[in-house]
């Protein structure tokens, strides 16, 4: 995308060090009624010499793409959409998106809906330009900020709850990040590697500064405004994608994997025992009846690590393949269990405790390996290439 000066007046005299040229990113799902009025916005705050694109990336199934084309037609520097017909991520997946499309040095992100407000972005480039951050973040949790915007109670609680929860689990990465879940923020392009981004749901920011945040960061306090036109997109299912992504995000690491594992697999029990006493109750032979209550466990712990653990590695295998794999290594922990403690009690003479509890941690970690390299690592593209020969 090419850049463009656009002159507009009374403008002039704000103060922006160079280079100043910056790529609006706006993520859109269905915000046809606040189009016009966003760059209209963005057209009194934007000064003369700073030069500025708008990006829209769109996810919407109503006609924003078409209201965007109408409205840009009025504006004094190009303004383009991306519709995506399949949206991949949410609306942080198209931020992604529009990441990879800017053309300028400095992108700045912000919603469709008109709550953040655009006469706050020559500040923030001015802010990352004198403090040579790689990202500035809009807080609403700093002096001069505010969250006027949220509407009731309920939402300032979301709010305020899901940032405590996301700086308790990542608190060195968003150290000096007041408000993780701004979607309002400017960022250097050669600050950010688009590709390594997996995002889930409307959380970018978060997303960004967990997997590749810049070593310097500022921020600027902001009023977060009332929305202009239309319902919010914060739904109880985006609230459930958010824990998902947080889930995600702090198992990414190796140990933390495993931690998480092991705790996936201990709730297990649970629908094991639940299962073995409705199975004994009904007057199962109790060794058929552990039989099949493990499978419960074994189903209940492969639904968890499949949101949780492993989201991002579901595509190199069907779900059934999956699942008979995950659910082969499960059983097999049951089989290999007992050959070893007696193994253990009779050739190296531990006690029947001791040797169970060494047991389940040989077997713990076996797992684990196995449900990583046989179930959700990536197949061989050798392997692939010999056996279509």
């Amino acid at each position: 995308m090419s850049e463009y000066t656009a002159p507009v007046p009374g403008l002039d005299d704000v103060e922006i060090p160079e280079p100043g040229a910056v790529t609006l990113v706006v993520p859109t799902f269905n915000e046809s009624a606040n189009i016009r009025q966003l760059l209209h916005h963005i057209t009194e705050s934007v000064p003369a010499r700073m030069p500025c694109e708008v990006l829209f990336v769109d996810d919407s199934t109503d006609d924003t793409p078409e209201v965007i084309r109408e409205a840009a037609e009025d504006c004094p520097y190009p303004v383009a959409v991306l519709h995506r017909e399949e949206p991949v991520g949410g609306l942080g997946g198209a931020v992604v998106e529009g990441l990879k499309a800017a053309g300028s040095e400095w992108i700045v992100v912000m919603d469709g809906d008109c709550q953040h407000p655009p006469s706050l972005v020559p500040e923030l480039i001015a802010t990352g330009e004198r403090t040579n951050a790689g990202l500035v973040v809009a807080s609403r949790y700093i002096a001069g900020g505010s969250r006027a915007g949220l509407a009731g109670g309920y939402r300032v609680a979301v709010s305020r709850g899901a940032t405590w929860l996301a700086k308790a689990l990542f608190p060195r990465r968003l150290h000096g990040i007041s408000d993780p879940m701004s979607g309002f923020f400017a960022i250097r392009r050669s600050a950010v590697t688009a590709d390594a981004l997996k995002p889930l749901g409307y959380k970018i920011l978060l997303e960004l500064a967990v997997r590749s945040r810049p070593r310097q960061v500022a921020e600027v306090p902001f009023v977060f405004q009332d929305r202009y036109a239309g319902e919010s997109k914060s739904t109880a299912r985006e609230g459930f994608r958010f824990l998902r992504h947080l889930a995600g995000l702090r198992t990414a690491s190796p140990v933390a994997r495993m931690i998480g594992f092991g705790l996936i697999g201990a709730s297990g029990f649970v629908p094991n025992l639940v299962g073995l006493a409705v199975l004994t109750g009904l007057g199962m032979h109790y060794v058929l009846a552990e039989i099949l209550a493990n499978q419960l466990g074994v189903a209940w712990n492969f639904l968890l690590i499949e949101q949780l653990l492993f989201r991002d590695r579901r595509a190199h295998r069907r779900w059934w393949d999956r699942l008979g794999r995950f659910a082969l290594l499960a059983n097999a922990d049951l089989v290999l269990r007992i050959p070893l403690i007696a193994l253990l009690v009779d050739r190296f003479g531990m006690g029947a405790l001791p040797a169970t509890a060494l047991a389940l941690v040989m077997t713990f970690v076996l797992r684990f390996a196995g449900t990583e390299a046989l179930v959700y690592l990536p197949r061989r593209r050798g392997s692939r290439a010999r056996r279509a020969m």
